[in-house]
């Protein structure tokens, strides 16, 4: 066990190691007054030091800040860099695009050829092109509720799938509940979306069997309240019982795109309705991607006639801008890879071995958790099944104190919880080093 005592001393001594390091960050912090809490967006504060790094450059899988100090970035851009800082193919078509003109409103035979890249990777046919994967999600939800004329969605408790209003429901206890955590959310969005614990195949079976649930909106492993992992069968429980009644299976992807080449569900099945994948898809520039079997295009299409000319709700003028059709051409074509999947995924099972090791030479119950390049550690000693127990698991105070340890040694994790990103440039040297810091980091918190 470890100690609140031990935790506060660590949490303190690291705040003061932090605070001399990093003089110009806090001068900056004070000077950007013109930002709503001097910063440009306000989760950017989310991070457990006393105030953000403040980033001056970044490029393979190492991170530099403006006091200097060089960090081995594990967090990556909370995955929009999951595939390294800047790679040179991604930063040459960038380039020559700036010089062509960033946003057309019109097609273009790079756009053409992305389509085909998207489907060959993905296994879908069909796809649209928006600025988020928040964007894409809002989008999936409208089309899945307009084609099948069903008013509900499904979501599992403590999912998140970006900034859509209709999947910020959780459960307290068995009851479904408003996310506190949602600013200004005045309609009851509990009457449009139903919630229900992760691998609950009763509770499935359940929300289904009524006939009014236009899609469930999953993650095929839940990475958001921690990871949790898919029971066995659980997936293809969820994608026959949707066939049976009638409901799209909609996979948001954004984030389990580690898992392999192709993503979760070509990695492991099944294949969903439709997908949403963000973030990485185009190397950190803001674009997002949705894509649809020929069934559902059908039906999108037929919609699409009867509707009045206008206004769809759906997307924006910025939508499949140039600059984001070049970044994600190149990103599927020269970076993106099998190849580099194969370094990732070794150097993941590296890092999972190593720390599996020094939790088990301190004795501490905590666990490991893998998703292909994704991996956490859970300060409990059974992985949770479901969002509830995950939640439950989480200990915000240590946690805090780990990712400041390691901060003040040169390692960036992800600072929503302990999840860590291996990048096809990621070293066996980074990996290491993590894996020594951590080990002194649980070695002073037992002390």
């Amino acid at each position: 066990m470890i100690s609140d005592a031990a935790i506060a001393r660590v949490a303190s001594r690291e705040a003061e190691r932090f605070r001399a390091a990093n003089r110009q960050a806090f001068a900056h912090h004070a000077a950007a007054t013109g930002w709503f809490q001097s910063v440009p967006f306000h989760w950017m504060r989310d991070w457990p030091s006393p105030v953000p790094i403040i980033a001056v450059s970044a490029k393979d899988a190492t991170l530099t800040s403006i006091d200097g100090q060089r960090y081995d970035d594990f967090c990556l851009g909370d995955t929009a860099s999951l595939f390294g800082h800047s790679p040179p193919a991604l930063a040459v078509a960038l380039a020559k695009q700036a010089g062509e003109g960033l946003s057309y409103m019109l097609p273009t035979e790079r756009g053409a050829a992305l389509s085909q890249r998207l489907a060959a990777m993905f296994g879908l046919p069909l796809w649209q092109v928006t600025t988020t994967a928040s964007e894409a999600n809002r989008a999936v939800i409208r089309w899945c509720r307009g084609i099948s004329g069903r008013p509900k969605i499904l979501t599992f408790n403590g999912a998140y799938h970006g900034a859509v209003d209709d999947a910020f429901v959780d459960l307290k206890g068995a009851a479904p509940v408003m996310r506190p955590s949602l600013v200004g959310q005045v309609h009851d969005l509990r009457n449009t979306t139903s919630v229900i614990e992760f691998n609950d195949e009763a509770a499935l079976v359940t929300a289904l069997r009524d006939g009014d649930v236009a899609c469930v909106l999953a993650e095929p492993v839940m990475t958001n309240v921690g990871m949790v992992r898919d029971a066995p069968g659980f997936l293809m429980t969820l994608r026959r019982l949707c066939d049976e009644a009638g409901t799209l299976l909609v996979f948001d992807e954004t984030h389990t795109i580690s898992s392999g080449y192709g993503g979760h569900a070509i990695t492991h099945g099944p294949t969903p309705d439709l997908i949403v994948v963000g973030k990485s898809i185009g190397g950190g520039v803001p674009c997002a991607v949705y894509g649809f079997s020929a069934a559902v295009g059908d039906r999108m299409a037929a919609l699409n006639a009867l509707r009045p000319a206008g206004h769809s709700g759906i997307g924006t003028t910025l939508s499949a801008n140039a600059l984001a059709i070049t970044a994600m051409d190149a990103m599927l074509s020269d970076v993106i890879t099998p190849a580099a999947y194969d370094h990732m995924l070794r150097g993941a099972a590296r890092l999972v071995a190593g720390l599996e090791q020094e939790i088990a030479i301190v004795g501490l119950d905590w666990h490991v958790t893998q998703v292909g390049a994704r991996v956490e550690f859970l300060t409990c000693p059974v992985p949770p099944r479901n969002g509830g127990e995950a939640k439950a698991a989480m200990h915000p105070e240590l946690e805090a104190a780990i990712h400041l340890f390691l901060a003040a040694r040169g390692i960036l994790l992800a600072p929503f919880h302990n999840m860590m990103l291996v990048s096809p440039v990621t070293g066996d040297d980074q990996i290491d080093g993590l894996v020594g810091a951590f080990a002194d980091c649980v070695r002073a918190l037992k002390e």
